[in-house]
This record gives C-alpha cells, structure tokens and sequence, in this order.
C-alpha cells in the first residue's frame, strides 16, 4: 500500500505493537510487515516486524509512504484503517 499519511513516531510504534501481537488475531496472521513513512516533522521512519517484535528506524525521504503487511488470513480492510489508509 502507498500513503501520504503522516505518522508520529508514537504512532507508528502503537501501530506495530498491534500488529507484532502473536496471540491476537484481529488483523489475520502476521507474518512480516515493513514499510518507510513520512513523520509531521519531516523525518521518515523505516520498519520492520515479525511476530513478537518490530524494529523503527530513521531513513531517508521518499516520494511517498509504503507499507507491505504480509500474513495468513489478513483482514486488508482493517489493516488499512490500523495505517489511516
């Protein structure tokens, strides 16, 4: 997915807490997510996430901000609105 959304560091974090939730299944089964967003500030943020555990880091600018969320069973319609695609 692309968006121009811009995310708070915070944000994202809680975002990617959501997602990296092994025992939750409210999104589908995740198995690996990463992307690189633009912040409010002008920074972006690069991450990656497995189940368990999830990693941000700062990155360089993009044209715009992508994300890949893949998984079993993904409910795409709610991970859309987790991102405020």
């Amino acid at each position: 997915m692309e968006t121009a959304h811009k995310f708070e560091e915070s944000e994202l974090r809680s975002i990617l807490e959501k997602l990296a939730d092994a025992d939750s299944t409210e999104y589908g089964i995740i198995l690996r997510a990463k992307g690189m967003v633009p912040d409010a500030s002008g920074s972006w943020h690069e991450f990656d996430l497995t189940p368990g555990e999830y990693e941000i880091r700062n990155s360089s600018p993009d044209y715009t901000g992508r994300l890949c969320v893949i998984g079993s069973g993904l409910k795409e319609h709610e991970v859309a609105e987790l991102f405020g695609i």
